[in-house]
């Protein structure tokens, strides 16, 4: 499919620092419905069509498919490497060992440097590839304060290294933020966190915001394709709102381009993800043109109903009572 976006629309973001980024990246989750084979197809044609930003982890098992992908554009020269914004992240096995972590998705991927280093999840407890939502892993633990300040002072080794060139924090709540900022060396640049219409996190997005941390939002759709797991009696599908229709209609796109644009305007960086090259290009050329009106961003606003779709279910510990412990709802940090 041939593409003609306009580049220089593609919308940017200023980080605390100054550094100026891409405003819209593009996912490395197959949400274990697509291969790793799959998913880089799509990179490739991604990078074809414009897209610079590109967000992975260690743990969807595909970075070294990818990473020569990233290779072959930059040795084609369709991209430098300096183009490229790639983000990865360190699973929760390896909290304990974040420089051979990091340094193995850098080799994986094949890009020197690592732009944007994430810790995933704000504890150690990890799942096995593709499990169930009962599944439980006994060494679990709750949130520890120390134990995040000391995963995080390796991230800050690795920029001292030259290894990455910024941290990023995950799934993390205000209580843990307020918790963990006031120890850490390095301030993180950006926070991504579950942001789609129907689950704006408004009070959270807002903390971050004021504390020059940029919102990174994964799931901009509702990830209708997102794993078994994931998926909970009592769901709502964003995209298939009638407000969300009605916006559609106005702009002659699908939903799908409401919600992205509903991100972008609303200044968090939203991460969409695709296989289907029609819809590569329509996530990116949406926010090029016709924004949405300050009266359909307030409609929008509106459908906020507390909407997680990522509950953790797999990340409780044995004294947990239910996922919502893992999300701190009750203002403080469940032990």
């Amino acid at each position: 499919m041939e593409a003609n976006i306009n580049l220089q629309a593609i919308p940017k973001v200023t980080l605390a620092s100054g550094e100026v980024i891409p405003g819209v990246g593009m996912g490395m989750f197959g949400s274990d419905r697509c291969s790793a084979e799959q998913v880089a197809q799509a990179i490739a044609y991604g990078i074809k069509v414009g897209y610079r930003m590109f967000d992975g982890a260690a743990c969807y098992g595909n970075e070294a498919v990818i990473g020569p992908v990233f290779k072959e554009a930059i040795d084609s020269g369709i991209v430098s490497r300096e183009d490229l914004y790639i983000m990865t992240k360190v699973w929760n096995d390896s909290h304990d060992k974040v420089e051979a972590a990091c340094r193995k998705s850098i080799n994986d991927l094949q890009c020197e440097y690592v732009d944007m280093y994430f810790i995933h999840w704000p504890f150690p407890n990890y799942h096995a590839p593709g499990c169930d939502v009962d599944s439980r892993n006994p060494d679990s633990k709750p949130f520890s304060v120390d134990e995040f300040v000391k995963t995080y002072r390796q991230c800050e080794e690795l920029v001292e290294k030259g290894l990455i060139r910024n941290i990023g924090l995950s799934n993390m709540t205000i209580p843990k933020l307020e918790a963990v900022l006031p120890q850490l060396k390095i301030k993180p640049a950006t926070c991504e966190i579950e942001l789609h219409p129907c689950f704006q996190q408004q009070e959270l997005f807002d903390y971050l915001v004021e504390h020059k941390i940029h919102p990174i939002g994964y799931m901009p759709l509702g990830s209708p394709a997102r794993p078994e797991r994931d998926i909970m009696p009592g769901d709502v599908a964003d995209m298939d709102l009638p407000e969300m229709k009605a916006i559609a209609k106005a702009h002659n796109v699908h939903p799908a381009a409401v919600a992205l644009k509903w991100a972008s305007q609303r200044g968090q960086i939203p991460i969409p993800f695709s296989t289907t090259e029609k819809n590569i290009v329509a996530n990116l050329e949406c926010l090029t043109k016709d924004p949405l009106t300050e009266e359909e961003m307030q409609v929008i606003a509106g459908l906020e109903c507390n909407n997680r779709l990522v509950k953790g279910h797999v990340f409780l510990w044995e004294s947990a009572d239910d996922w919502q412990d893992l999300w701190d709802e009750e203002g403080y940090i469940v032990k």
